[in-house]
């Protein structure tokens, strides 16, 4: 009898050791799942800020009105950029407004900037179905070469008496500083939630919904779908609450968490039940390690 019970608590023991051990290794998030989120949160941010770049020249254009030449009540939220309107023809619309960064513009964030955004602009800024397609000539944001076509289109206003703005962004590539690049495809919708007709930007707010696609700095495919509306503000540096998923075939999805609304740089990565805080960087990793 002896002999039964310790043979019987030396399986438990080999059981209860293999259990912890096995428990232990599940409960790391490997690197890949996690650098896929910080890649994708470092996206956001440069897709971002390029929004906020044509919203604010728009902005510019409206209040000079008719003329060309007149002088704006608003400045863009850096100083260095020079800010050019042209029209292609002799019509009012539409008109080409070019802002250009230099050689090397330092804004707020310590966002550095270089090259040219251009943005052709089809009618008033708040006037439904006006479009604003962005395109780069040369664009750097920190370090990152930006390449695509947005086209942030006003919709009018939705049931909660809110402007929504469709953002479509085709052909984006995002090229690191190592020569790797990301690309992405997008189709979302801004719910303006704050801010829309006040003097200042920055008590501007919006919910983003919708999904995007693209690759990786590994070539691989992914598809990611916000799951709980991205709540951004004007105010601060990154998104402040919301959920997004980050799918891959063949591997098990990275769940990116934005918090519940504070205005900081942390975030919550979950892959296979296990997860990790990480902080928020409006530079690539491989530019912080050069």
């Amino acid at each position: 009898m002896k002999t039964k019970v310790l043979m019987m608590i030396t399986a438990l023991a080999v059981l209860s050791f293999s259990s912890c051990k096995k428990d232990s290794s599940s409960a790391v998030i490997d690197q890949t799942s996690l650098n896929l989120a910080d890649d994708d949160a470092v996206t956001d941010v440069v897709f971002a800020d390029v929004f906020n770049t044509a919203d604010n020249a728009t902005i510019i254009l409206d209040q000079m009105g008719k003329s060309i030449d007149a002088k704006s009540l608003t400045v863009m939220t850096d100083s260095c950029p020079t800010i050019t309107i042209t029209r292609p023809t002799a019509a009012l619309w539409p008109k080409i407004v070019t802002v250009d960064y230099g050689t090397s513009c330092t804004g707020i964030n310590d966002n550095v900037r270089s090259g040219k955004i251009v943005i052709e602009v089809t009618g008033p800024r708040l006037q439904s179905g006006s479009k604003r397609t962005v395109t780069f000539v040369n664009y750097f944001f920190n370090g990152i070469k930006v390449e695509g076509t947005k086209v942030l289109e006003n919709m009018g206003y939705n049931s909660n008496q809110n402007l929504v703005i469709s953002v479509k962004l085709t052909g984006g590539i995002l090229t690191l500083p190592d020569g790797k690049t990301i690309e992405r495809s997008t189709d979302q919708q801004r719910e303006w939630i704050a801010g829309l007709l006040t003097k200042s930007i920055w008590d501007d707010e919006w919910l983003i919904t919708g999904t995007s696609t693209g690759k990786n700095i590994d070539g691989v495919a992914y598809t990611n779908t916000i799951m709980t509306a991205l709540h951004s503000t004007r105010a601060c540096k990154f998104i402040v609450s919301g959920v997004v998923k980050i799918e891959r075939t063949g591997k098990t999805p990275v769940v990116l968490d934005y918090g519940t609304g504070d205005c900081d740089a942390k975030a919550v990565v979950t892959s296979g039940g296990v997860s990790k805080e990480i902080l928020l960087k409006n530079k690539h990793r491989n530019f912080w390690n050069r």
